[in-house]
């Protein structure tokens, strides 16, 4: 099956649509799917479930999504660098799932696993643990989270192969991992795009089954989410 795609643009096309719930790699502005995001928002879709570490910044990674309005749910477990999410979500115009960190990276990971759920201790006693099944292990009390299987995962890789077999770089190996196996449709931005065969399978991160759409994005611009520099 041929999985590598000319441009974002066409990666996306016949995949995406109103309504999905969409899984966006990333920590910060750090191993963001950058052109796949902003090709998402030129496709005009809306109504999305946005699932993230975080939301970006304004004007930049998810925050391009908010100011045209095309995100009407996230699930994330930080939000502070975004302005327009924050009036947004203060005037009641998006809804907010407010997750631990751990615990989201895990409901990712058990969706790509097949685990419906699981139970942890993170959120006991807290906002976090409303209207979830609390139970009871050795004495300690759990409460119970639901995986997570996005409709289209949207990931950043360093490299790939033709059948997508994938190397993050650094600590662009985040969330991007995790996203990858959830999704039930899987695109990837990546910087080199090689051969089958030139990456030794042990330097594989992300097996090429999870994937299904590759597209090359050779210069990616790689923002600072918070520049400091010291002064001269």
């Amino acid at each position: 099956m041929k999985k590598v795609y000319p441009d974002a643009a066409s990666a996306l096309a016949g995949v995406v649509m109103d309504g999905q719930m969409i899984a966006v790699g990333g920590f910060g502005l750090c191993g963001i799917p950058e052109a796949l995001i902003a090709a998402l928002r030129d496709s005009g879709v809306k109504n999305l479930t946005a699932i993230s570490n975080n939301a970006g910044v304004d004007g930049f990674g998810l925050g391009q999504l908010l100011s045209t309005r095309q995100i009407k749910r996230m699930i994330a477990s930080y939000v502070g660098e975004n302005k327009e999410f924050e009036r947004q979500y203060l005037a009641g115009e998006l809804e907010l799932e407010f997750t631990p960190q751990g615990t989201l990276a895990e409901k990712l990971r058990a969706g790509g696993s097949g685990i419906p759920a699981f139970f942890t201790k993170t959120g006991v006693g807290t906002i976090v643990a409303d209207g979830k099944e609390v139970r009871e292990f050795d004495g300690e009390k759990y409460i119970m989270e639901r995986a997570l299987v996005p409709d289209v995962a949207l990931v950043r890789a360093w490299k790939a192969d033709k059948s997508g077999n994938l190397v993050y770089n650094k600590t662009a190996r985040n969330f991007n991992p995790n996203v990858a196996m959830a999704g039930k449709i899987t695109i990837v931005e990546v910087e080199q795009l090689v051969e089958i065969g030139e990456i030794d399978p042990s330097d594989v991160h992300t097996p090429g089954i999870f994937v299904h759409r590759i597209v090359v994005n050779a210069h990616p611009e790689k923002r600072i989410e918070q520049r400091t520099v010291r002064a001269n």
